[in-house]
């Protein structure tokens, strides 16, 4: 049955909310079997520890509370992940922290730890920013949620097709909109033994910006949202 495919069945929730030119981002995660009224306390928190416009509290509430609904929506549906071993990508600028790095995850594992792995490959590669160990997390479970939810409906393909039309293959598609097909990666055969040629594009990149460069990017972006 549906849930995510980690050893805690927490939910990536993604906020981006502007009001009157002001703007509030932010990503985390959610255990969905809290109590409703923790969205609330939750949103009232961080409008007061933000120092944010009261009209925040409705508009946090809300966007969390529409994401949980959808992740409540596939519960209790069959999945059907065909491919295993699947290629995961990061590619996330925090603060002044960038970060590139793509590998293989396996999603019948269920005692996985997207948390740990972070933390881990932030020890690994000398990340000192707090905030960039959560940030890959997060990459990390929206891209195994896209897995999880796709995989109902290719249960819902293979149960109506299972007599001649097969269920459609699921591979990684994050929401920032990465996809990778595994048979260009693996080769029909499906084997994860990575091939030489392409060992570069299983190596993590970390590049530290400028204070300069980091107010350009933001600039960018603010014009781009705009």
């Amino acid at each position: 049955k549906f849930r995510m495919p980690t050893a805690e069945n927490l939910v990536p929730i993604r906020l981006d909310i502007d009001i009157d030119g002001q703007r509030f981002k932010d990503a985390f995660t959610w255990n969905p079997s809290d109590p409703d009224s923790e969205v609330s306390n939750f949103a009232k928190r961080t409008v007061k520890d933000l120092k944010l416009p009261p009209a925040f509290v409705t508009q946090i509430s809300q966007s969390i509370q529409t994401q949980l609904a959808e992740f409540h929506s596939f519960e209790g549906q069959d999945m059907h992940i065909k491919e295993k071993i699947v290629p995961l990508k990061i590619d996330l600028r925090v603060n002044n922290t960038v970060i590139r790095d793509q590998f293989l995850w396996d999603v019948s594992n269920l005692e996985s730890d997207p948390e740990e792995f972070a933390r881990t490959f932030c020890q690994d590669m000398d990340i000192g920013d707090p905030e960039v160990g959560p940030a890959i997390a997060v990459s990390i479970r929206e891209q195994l949620y896209e897995i999880a939810t796709q995989s109902v409906s290719s249960a819902r393909e293979a149960r109506v097709g299972k007599k001649g039309r097969r269920g459609s293959d699921i591979v990684a598609n994050s929401k920032a909109g990465n996809t990778v097909d595994l048979g260009k990666l693996f080769g029909s055969k499906g084997s994860v033994i990575r091939k030489r040629k392409e060992w570069y594009l299983y190596e993590p990149i970390v590049d530290i910006l400028s204070n300069e460069e980091v107010g350009a990017l933001d600039a960018r972006e603010e014009l781009n949202a705009r």
